[in-house]
This record gives C-alpha cells, structure tokens and sequence, in this order.
C-alpha cells in the first residue's frame, strides 16, 4: 500500500510540476533608447509572435531584474530580461547526419563549403535536422563554436536557405576568432550574383540604408531612414553584368552583413530579386502584358523555383599563414539556364 502511494504521489507532483525554464536571457545595451519591453522582444525574438510575447508578459513568464513587468514597461540600459516557459527549451546538441558537402578547399584550420540551394545552414525553428551544421558535424570532428552561439559550430557567417555559393567554416579556435574578426570589420570580400527585375539606370551604384526587421512582418527586413532603434548600417555596391531588357545580372559586393541584405536592398531600389516569394520577386514585375510572355516568366520561375542569388566569391585573410585568399565557384546550372533562357527569349523576341 505504501508503494502505490508513493507512486501515486510521484505521478501527482509530475502532473502539477509549474517550474519555469529559462529560454533566453538578454543584457539590454548600454545605448539602448528606451522603448516599450512588448516592442523590444518582438525585434530580439524575431521567430516568436506577438501573440506569445504578450502572453507571456501577462503570465509572468517575462522578468526585468528579476520582477514581473507589464508590457507598457520601458527598457532601460543595462536591463537584464529573462524569458521563461513552462517546457524545456529545445536541446542544442547537434545530431550528426551523413549529409554530402562540396567542400573547394580544406587545410586543418579552415575550409570552404559550396552550399547547395534549398539547405539551411544551421538547426533553428522550423529546420532542426538536414542542416548544413549537421553534415559538418558528421564529417568533422570538436568544430569551435563562438560564444552565445551555441548549436553552429564552426559558423562564422551564414547564407539564406535558397542562395547557393560559398561559405568559410572555422575548424580551430585561432580561426574561428580571426575569421569572426575580419568578419566584424568588413575586411572579408564577398560576392554575390543576382538576377533582378528590370535594369538600373546606371551601370555602377551604392545602397547605404539602414536595415532591420519589418514591424509588420517579422520575417522580412526592411529598409529604415534612419540607423537607430530598427535599422542598422547597411552598405551594398552593385555593378550590371549583363542587361537582358525586363530583367539584369548584377555582381553584388557586400560591405556590411545584414540579414536579407541584397534582398531587402534590391528591392528598396526598384530591383526585386527574381523569383524572391518573400519579397515580391515571384511576380511579373516588369515586361509586356501579353500572355505569352507571362507563360515564358513562369517557365524561369520553374527553371530556377527559388531566388536569383549565388555566393560567388570569398577573399579573406588565412587565419594563421596569414595569406591573402581568394575562392570561386561556378553559378549553379539552375543559374546558368534561367540566364541562357532570357538570353533566347530576347534572341527571337
């Protein structure tokens, strides 16, 4: 009797187990403006909603110095906020899959993968598996993982899902520190190839606009007036490679790293990323009204299901030779037939 009692009370106390788990935990900046904590966390937690966020606050899962806020609270610098549920949160260990990787080149400190379109770079809401991080930890061995960064060893920088191209992985410290160096003082060259509605003006142009996340829609980046609160610096230099009258290659140099950066930039010009679903590029954007040349677009868009946009060089400093070096890749054949595509289609029409 006495067992199934104890028992009884282990299931009982397992049952109304109220603990809380902490999930995140954020030092406010000491140049933080203040700003009300609902509207804080929306831009800090960009994968969790409004919805949530308010929730939380009202069920005390939200604390500022260790007190309960309500959600008119104004952050302060130097606030220290905690985010706490009732679940675990997500484990961070890596599972290791056997996944295949181009690797261009490789020595023991560093190498560079050619990522394929449609892999995600590391394991993170909505994408814990078939990740890029997970073939690495598969085929290499203890990779370094920068601090605040656990879950992406190796990482140093990243790409979007549906770009391809080229990315650098630290497999030591020295040259995950040395790379994340060069990487915070824009001294890495990098890059990109995009096809973009239309055709700029001028052969040659700079985007310097602020960056950060749309308030509307927390997966998009947006453009801001001003470096500040929402936006952060942004500088993007583009060239015209080749102009095929509704649409334009372009060579893309990034000076800064933001998210979304060619994506939110091209389009704030006038110059959508082709076939970017998320920022309006999977629409006929520029061109005639006749149905033909509608069904030739959805044909491109089929050829290349994806956005226009390829890595296609790295040049960066080695970590512990300290020679200059420079990697390319070849555009993917996708790439390749979207443009021999256009190039037909101008050809005969």
């Amino acid at each position: 009797m006495q067992k199934i009692n104890c028992m009884q009370n282990f299931i009982e106390e397992q049952g109304e187990d109220d603990s809380l788990f902490e999930h995140h935990r954020i030092k406010v900046d000491a140049g933080q403006s203040l700003l009300r904590i609902d509207r804080f966390l929306l831009i800090r937690l960009p994968h969790v909603s409004r919805n949530k966020i308010q929730g939380g606050l009202e069920n005390g899962y939200v604390l500022v110095n260790d007190t309960q806020v309500k959600p008119n609270y104004k952050v302060k610098p130097n606030d220290l906020i905690t985010v706490s549920l009732p679940e675990p949160p997500r484990n961070t260990d890596i599972l290791p899959e056997n996944i295949p990787i181009e690797i261009v080149y490789e020595d023991e400190h560093l190498l560079l993968v050619n990522k394929q379109a449609g892999m995600v770079v590391h394991p993170a809401h909505g994408n814990w598996t078939g990740t890029l991080v997970n073939a690495l930890t598969h085929h290499f061995q203890n990779l370094p993982t920068l601090p605040n960064n656990d879950g992406r060893p190796g990482l140093v920088h990243r790409i979007d899902k549906d770009t391809s191209g080229l990315l650098v992985i630290a497999k030591s410290e020295q040259a995950m520190t040395h790379l994340a160096k060069q990487f915070f003082h824009h001294t890495i060259e990098r890059t990109y190839y995009a096809l973009a509605w239309g055709e700029p003006n001028e052969d040659k142009g700079t985007i310097n606009a602020p960056l950060g996340r749309s308030q509307k829609d927390r997966r998009v980046v947006t453009v801001y007036d001003q470096e500040g609160e929402y936006g952060k610096h942004a500088i993007t230099h583009y060239e015209v490679l080749k102009r095929l009258r509704y649409v334009s290659l372009l060579k893309c140099n990034l000076e800064t790293g933001r998210t979304h950066q060619i994506r939110a930039h091209l389009k704030h010009i006038g110059h959508t990323l082709f076939n970017d679903e998320m920022y309006g590029g999977n629409a006929v954007l520029k061109g005639t009204v006749f149905s033909k040349y509608k069904a030739f677009v959805e044909n491109c868009f089929k050829i290349l299901p994806r956005h226009a946009l390829h890595a296609k060089s790295l040049g960066f400093i080695h970590p512990v030779t300290g020679k200059e070096m420079y990697f390319e890749t070849e555009l993917p054949q996708d790439f390749k037939d979207l443009i021999d595509k256009w190039e037909h289609y101008l050809k005969y029409n």
